[in-house]
C-alpha cells in the first residue's frame, strides 16, 4: 500500500525532478509505476499498451509536470489522468470491449482447484473486457485499484454520484454477462 504523502511533498519532488534529481524521480516512479501500469492494463487489456502508457506518463513527468497543481489534487490523480488519456489515445478512443491477454498464474497445489479458479478469472476478465470503456475504467479504479470515489470523480471530471452510478451499472452488467455465460455452459 502506498504511504500517505502530502500534495506539497509531491510538488517538492516534482520540482526536484525538473531540476534533474534522479533520486526524486526514482521515488515517484517506484511509488506510482505499479498502479499506473495495472490501471492501463485493466482498461486496455494489453500489456504492451500498458507498458507504453507507463513510459509516456513518466517521460512526460521528466519533461515537466506543468499541469500538476497540488492545490487541485494528488499526484496519483494527476498520473492516472495522464494514463487515462494515453490509454484511450492508444486504443483509438474506442468504447467497445477489447480482448484481454492472458496473465501468468501462480502455480497451484491442486490442479483442479487451479483450473476452476483460472476458468472463473477468465470468465470475469472476458466479461470485463466486453464492457464499454467508461465502465471498465470505473471498475479498474474503484474495485481493482481501490481508489476512493471522490478521487476517481476528481480524476475523471465527474460527480461522485456519477462514479457511484457507473460502478453500480458496471457491476450489474458484469453480473448479467456472467449469469448468461453460466446458463450457456
Amino acid at each position: 500500500m502506498l504511504t500517505a504523502v502530502s500534495s506539497f511533498d509531491e510538488a517538492a519532488l516534482l520540482r526536484r525532478i525538473e531540476s534533474g534529481d534522479e533520486n526524486a524521480f526514482d521515488k515517484v516512479y517506484s511509488r506510482h509505476q505499479g498502479p499506473v501500469y495495472r490501471y492501463a492494463l485493466r482498461v486496455s487489456g494489453s500489456p504492451e499498451i500498458a507498458e507504453d502508457v507507463v513510459q509516456e506518463v513518466f517521460l512526460a513527468l521528466i519533461r515537466g509536470a506543468k499541469g500538476f497543481d497540488p492545490g487541485c489534487g494528488s499526484l496519483s490523480s494527476y498520473l492516472y489522468g495522464m494514463a487515462r488519456n494515453h490509454t484511450f489515445r492508444q486504443l483509438g478512443a474506442s468504447t467497445s470491449g477489447v480482448e484481454l491477454e492472458e496473465e501468468t498464474a501462480a502455480p497451484e497445489t491442486d490442479p483442479l482447484e487451479g483450473l476452476t479458479q483460472a476458468e472463473q478469472v477468465e470468465r470475469v476478465r472476458s466479461a470485463l473486457a466486453g464492457l464499454p470503456a467508461h465502465y471498465r475504467e470505473i471498475v479498474a479504479l474503484c474495485e481493482m485499484e481501490e481508489m476512493p470515489y471522490a478521487e476517481v470523480a476528481e480524476m475523471l471530471g465527474l460527480a461522485v454520484g456519477t462514479v457511484r452510478s457507473r460502478l453500480h451499472r458496471a457491476r450489474a452488467l458484469l453480473l448479467t454477462r456472467l449469469s448468461q455465460e453460466s446458463c450457456r455452459a
